[in-house]
């Protein structure tokens, strides 16, 4: 007997859009295109990510500063910072060794010779060495902020902004 899907539950997962949809199908043990087609059926959407997202950011700065009594302002945002920076460099480290991976993959695509008893070989090969590629892209834009310029930020201030989290210091500076 089939037990029938918690879809009240696999609803509100799915407008919270903090979990993928292949997630909220694999929890309650169904089929990620049963999800999408109950979704697109009964018209859901995944409206409230940027709610959660501000609610979670709430809650966390909130039983922070439970803890820690009365803090200045400075401490707050040195402390808020301090931890989002220590975020993005993880993500640095592990898009690094992401990037070294896919490398691999593109120079022994490069050698490999096709025939036609590997060509289909190659071609899965292939795509997956490019979906890799533009995946470690996207994560290497996003932890060095690339696409997304401050508020009211100039064009200027942006490429100064971008070539310091590259290169790790102003490109001005000396060193002197």
């Amino acid at each position: 007997m089939t037990k029938t899907p918690d879809w009240e539950s696999i609803e509100h997962a799915f407008r919270a859009g903090s979990l993928s949809i292949r997630s909220i199908a694999d929890h309650h043990g169904i089929a990620e295109g049963t999800v999408r087609k109950r979704a697109k059926k009964h018209d859901w959407q995944r409206d409230l990510t940027e709610q959660v997202q501000q609610e979670a950011r709430r809650k966390l700065v909130r039983a922070k500063s439970a803890q820690d009594a009365v803090r200045t302002d400075a401490e707050i945002v040195e402390e808020a910072s301090s931890e989002a920076a220590a975020v993005v460099l993880r993500h640095r480290v592990g898009l690094a060794q992401w990037r070294s991976i896919s490398d691999k993959l593109c120079a022994a695509l490069a050698d490999m010779d096709v025939t036609e008893d590997n060509h289909d070989k190659f071609s899965r090969s292939l795509n997956a060495g490019v979906d890799a590629q533009l995946k470690v892209i996207k994560g290497e834009r996003q932890a060095y902020s690339l696409d997304e310029p401050s508020e009211g930020e100039e064009d200027a201030k942006r490429v100064e902004r971008v070539e310091i989290s590259i290169v790790g210091q102003d490109a001005t500076d000396t060193g002197d």
